[in-house]
């Protein structure tokens, strides 16, 4: 039997999380706070708006530690850093909220998104449509969809989710294949490449 990838034992874990999570709040739940929710602050808006201004349009993150690097910042205050990315010109923050391999949490987003006036995009491994409208209710503006961590058909559900409730979606290619997946597949003026190869976690400049 092969050994599982690392982004095959994320998944693994995210699932029994999503699992979990289901037990305690529900979907419906969820809905209710999005229906009285504020507005969303227009991740893709943002940055479409600087690249046409021809400024540099930055997505600045907000994380405490990863599966390569572990613990990257002991002294992790989300709201102060996400004030500090705002003065520094920062266009958009990304929050991861992954709790198992990140470190990550949904009240580091919520911190962060009270902090300042940024749009928000929750970085997290997203494979349910409970976890979008979960993100729209925490307050983000923008998911993160992973190629490499869904089927097609997957994809086109969770955008159509995220397009229901409000939210901009960034999608995440790492090669050319995935690349023409998430164009086929998605309505998005964002795509991101990642440098990184998420079964083996080695990164590379040369993916870009």
């Amino acid at each position: 039997m092969s050994v599982p990838t690392v982004l095959e034992k994320i998944l693994v874990r995210k699932a029994e999380e999503i699992a979990a999570r289901r037990a305690i709040v529900s979907l419906a739940e969820l809905e209710q706070q999005v229906a009285s929710a504020g507005a969303p602050r227009g991740f893709a808006n943002a940055l479409i708006t600087q690249a046409r201004l021809k400024q540099p349009a930055v997505i600045a993150e907000v994380k405490k530690a990863s599966p390569s690097k572990g613990v990257i910042r002991e002294n992790f205050l989300p709201g102060e850093i996400a004030r500090s990315y705002q003065a520094g010109g920062a266009t958009c923050l990304s929050v991861l909220t992954d709790v198992d391999f990140f470190q990550g949490s949904d009240a580091y987003l919520q911190e962060a998104r009270a902090a300042c006036n940024l749009p928000v995009i929750r970085k997290d491994f997203m494979i349910d449509p409970y976890q979008v409208v979960e993100a729209r209710a925490l307050g983000a503006d923008c998911i993160l969809l992973i190629v490499s961590a869904l089927e097609d058909a997957q994809m086109a559900e969770l955008a159509d989710v995220a397009k229901r409730v409000g939210l901009d979606v960034l999608v995440e290619v790492h090669d050319g294949d995935e690349l023409e997946r998430a164009l086929k597949t998605l309505d998005t003026p964002l795509v991101g490449v990642k440098n990184r190869n998420l079964h083996t976690f080695e990164g590379s400049l040369a993916t870009t």
